[in-house]
């Protein structure tokens, strides 16, 4: 056999035994979800909010339970009259924690649940009390699933493919993660001992990642809501896309070094085989490759399922493998343009040089740039 067909046929094996495993543990009932009313304190970190980011501060939360809903920002955006504002200019250079430390140590908790939810993201109660009843019930994290929704062109299409229908959904990352487990800072719920552990972290880019990792090296458990964090879309490029999920691999790389280069291996491998299958023109690796489509869709046909909402609905299965190969081609595209990137991103309209273990120091102010 040709040795790139070999090569072809190993890393066929690898990727599709990767995503047999995610999807065998997918199709697992979790235990039942219980029903809590505890107090929540929500924050909400903002510096310039959108016109979709104030919307989603202002639409109402249907929780059962006693709820404070606090917006921080450097001033006071347009807010109905249940939803509070808390001015905070951080200098930190993780503006996000440094909101956050600065409402925490301003506003009481009194027993109440903390919850850190990103402005982008359509907060219903659902989602509040997701969020809240596993710290609640002792768990040092809980974090959701960033679902966007309302996805337009292609652009957006590749987006919602790659966080919904991908093994880059969180979702399916939770199940596959190795130790310390995947987590989107999008939607936090944080026990005591996570909000502590924040105070660490106002130099860090990923403060996610870091303190996942953090918590875990404690031994605390993180858990997965089962209610997604809707965010719904608002009309992007490529070429924003690309610059997102380009910075998203530039943290990775800092963060976890070691899982870098499983990001071609097994996370986006569909198209490079796709194309080494026609290069070499081998039957066998042509056929192992069309079994690899097999189940990767399958994988994504039950994410589509799990991230299924009343808003939402079930595509079908030719729409759902478009988006999962848009999903990947966006990823693949990130990653290669990650390798040529310098150690330096731009967040939230400022640059910073990054370090090793997601530290980072401003290196120069810019008047725009790529939001979080």
């Amino acid at each position: 056999m040709n040795p790139l067909a070999a090569m072809g046929l190993g890393w066929v094996v690898l990727a599709g035994g990767f995503s047999a495993v995610a999807l065998s543990r997918l199709t697992r009932r979790g235990p039942a979800r219980e029903r809590t009313r505890v107090p929540v304190l929500l924050l909400r970190p903002v510096d310039a909010p959108t016109a979709r980011e104030l919307e989603n501060l202002g639409r109402p939360i249907d929780y059962a339970g006693p709820l404070e809903h606090v917006v921080l920002s450097p001033s006071e955006p347009r807010l109905p009259a249940e939803v509070r504002w808390l001015r905070s200019d951080p200098s930190t250079p993780n503006r996000k924690v440094g909101h956050l430390l600065h409402a925490l140590e301003a506003l009481p908790r009194d027993g109440r649940v903390v919850l850190v939810v990103d402005a982008d993201v359509a907060v219903t109660g659902a989602l509040v009390e997701g969020l809240a009843g596993p710290v609640a019930a002792g768990a040092a994290l809980s974090t959701a699933v960033p679902t966007p929704v309302g996805e337009r062109g292609l652009a957006d299409r590749a987006v919602a493919g790659l966080l919904r229908r991908t093994h880059h959904s969180f979702r399916a990352l939770h199940v596959m993660s190795a130790g310390a487990k995947a987590v989107c800072g999008k939607a936090l719920g944080l026990s005591a001992g996570a909000a502590e552990e924040l105070s660490g972290l106002a130099d860090h880019l990923g403060e996610d990642l870091e303190l996942s990792k953090r918590l875990h090296a404690r031994g605390l458990d993180v858990a997965l809501c089962e209610v997604p964090a809707l965010v719904p879309l608002s009309s992007s490029t490529w070429s924003t896309a690309l610059a997102r999920f380009t910075r998203w691999m530039q943290v990775l790389s800092s963060h976890r070094p070691a899982l870098y280069p499983t990001v071609p291996l097994l996370f986006t491998p569909t198209w490079p085989l796709l194309l080494l299958s026609v290069l070499v023109g081998s039957k066998w690796l042509a056929a192992a490759v069309v079994g690899l489509l097999g189940v990767r869709t399958l994988l994504s046909w039950r994410l589509a399922q799990l991230s299924t909402t009343p808003t939402t609905h079930l595509t079908p299965v030719r729409h759902t493998t478009l988006d999962w190969l848009l999903g990947e081609a966006l990823l693949l595209a990130a990653f290669l343009s990650s390798l040529v990137r310098p150690a330096k991103v731009t967040w939230r309209g400022r640059t910073y040089a990054l370090h090793a273990g997601g530290r980072m120091t401003p290196a120069w102010t810019e008047p725009s740039g790529g939001r979080g």
